[in-house]
């Protein structure tokens, strides 16, 4: 079965030009420019016309929660794995606080095997450190593991890795890649009983900043870098929020990175000014910061401090979710739009268009060595995204393909929206609608 993509604009390592991709059955046989499309592609069995849309590798979303399983009343494979094809992204790597958390090899294959039968688009996940598990996690065998994660905050309670002696051992004699939550338990608890006081009740979502703040997450993350360079570990720090932590990285060639960053959509398009209207929905850890440091977000982008972007899609039910500020959880759906919020990015001139497939597709599969995904070659996987720049939309709650069914971006009307995803040569969503085809795989690694 050959699938012809023909006039779209390409977005690929670096370039933009109109051409053309041409698939056979998973995987992709060549990427040409208009002129030099081969005749025979023409009689491909079938043809995409993308004149006028965006073609882009298939977006790689390394941080998400889809909380099965234990918490399925929020989100769950399926369900996720729905809105991540909608928002043009073709495989995810998916975190290890579920219930119960995901700490043995034996609880990621439960997951492996769930995702084998319900995942939409492609998938992995982590292995979860704990303080008292370091050992199972040096013996497992990650060419089915994504890579480790390490939480460094308290952010979900009995994976909290606090002893340091256990984080010497990880980092020390780490297999695989760490992903680490980096806040300071110490601080946040500081914060909590200072707002406590503060606010015996009724407090406002703007104090998350200052609960959780900047000085925990730069007190945590410069223990993470520190022990990463005393062992020669491969370290990737989760969503930083703030421009002082972007002192502890480097601007070098992602080759010669042995420790990279991540940022998160919310991150990236919210700041403080926006608890004011938005209040609660943005709620998560680590906090949405300021003015400031969200603008030194994007410029570490272009400029390479920061490695990649993700979403850390953590779904809770509006119920849950629309709570006082210290009954209300932490986190936010988010992987529907996050092609969305970086388009509307780029057609601001925040950043170049070509940064998206680096960050969103090249980066992540470089960083986690993914084989044969995040690029449009010939012999890659055939997963694609591509995007209408001229469809307006507004995000309405009811309208979130998320099982939580609403979104931090509600209200928000965007311009450009993916249109068509292809996970391995198989469309799953086309012209605006899901299309359930059992095309994804467990990502390999090299």
């Amino acid at each position: 079965m050959r699938t012809l993509i023909k006039n779209g604009k390409i977005v690929n390592e670096g370039k933009i030009f109109k051409g053309s991709v041409l698939i056979e059955d998973e995987k992709i046989l060549g990427v040409y420019t208009r002129e030099q499309t081969p005749q025979e592609a023409l009689k491909a069995d079938i043809i995409y016309d993308a004149f006028g849309k965006i073609v882009f590798p298939g977006f790689i979303d390394t941080h998400v929660h889809f909380r099965e399983p234990g918490l399925t009343h929020k989100a769950d494979i399926f369900s996720e794995s729905r809105a991540a094809a909608a928002g043009g992204i073709t495989t995810y790597f998916e975190m290890p606080n579920t219930k119960p958390p995901t700490t043995t090899e034996k609880l990621v294959e439960e997951k492996l095997e769930s995702a084998k039968k319900n995942s939409l688009v492609n998938y992995s996940f982590f292995i979860g450190a704990t303080n008292d598990n370091i050992d199972e996690i040096i013996n497992a065998d990650f060419s089915k593991i994504c890579g480790i994660k390490v939480f460094m905050g308290s952010s979900t309670g009995n994976m909290l890795v606090d002893n340091q002696e256990s984080l010497k051992k990880l980092f020390q004699n780490s297999p695989s890649i760490i992903v680490a939550h980096c806040e300071s338990e110490k601080i946040i608890q500081e914060g909590l009983e200072k707002f406590h006081k503060l606010y015996p009740e009724n407090a406002p979502a703007k104090i998350h900043e200052f609960v959780r703040s900047a000085k925990a997450c730069y007190q945590s993350t410069e223990l993470a870098v520190r022990l990463a360079k005393e062992y020669g570990t491969r370290l990737h720090v989760a969503h930083i929020s703030t421009k002082k932590e972007l002192s502890l990285f480097s601007d070098n060639e992602l080759k010669d990175k042995k420790i990279t960053a991540e940022v998160c959509i919310p991150h990236l398009w919210f700041s403080s000014d926006d608890y004011q209207g938005r209040g609660i929905r943005i709620k998560c850890n680590p906090s949405i910061k300021s003015r400031g440091d969200r603008n030194a977000l994007r410029k570490a982008l272009v400029n390479n401090f920061i490695d990649t972007v993700a979403t850390d899609h953590a779904p809770h039910t509006f119920q849950e979710k629309n709570k006082e500020y210290f009954l209300a959880p932490s986190g936010m759906p988010s992987i529907e739009f996050s092609s969305a919020v970086m388009y509307n990015l780029a057609q601001r001139k925040v950043f170049p268009l070509t940064l998206m497939a680096e960050k969103m597709c090249h980066n992540p599969a470089k960083i986690f060595k993914i084989k044969d995904r995040g690029f449009l070659r010939e012999g890659y996987y055939a997963d694609i995204a591509i995007i209408d720049p001229e469809k307006d939309f507004v995000i309405k709650d009811n309208e979130v393909l998320s099982k939580c069914k609403w979104s931090p971006f509600d209200g928000y009307n965007f311009k450009g929206k993916v249109c068509a995803t292809m996970v391995n040569g198989k469309f799953v969503y086309k012209d605006f609608a899901l299309i359930e085809t059992q095309a994804a795989k467990q990502v390999d690694f090299f």
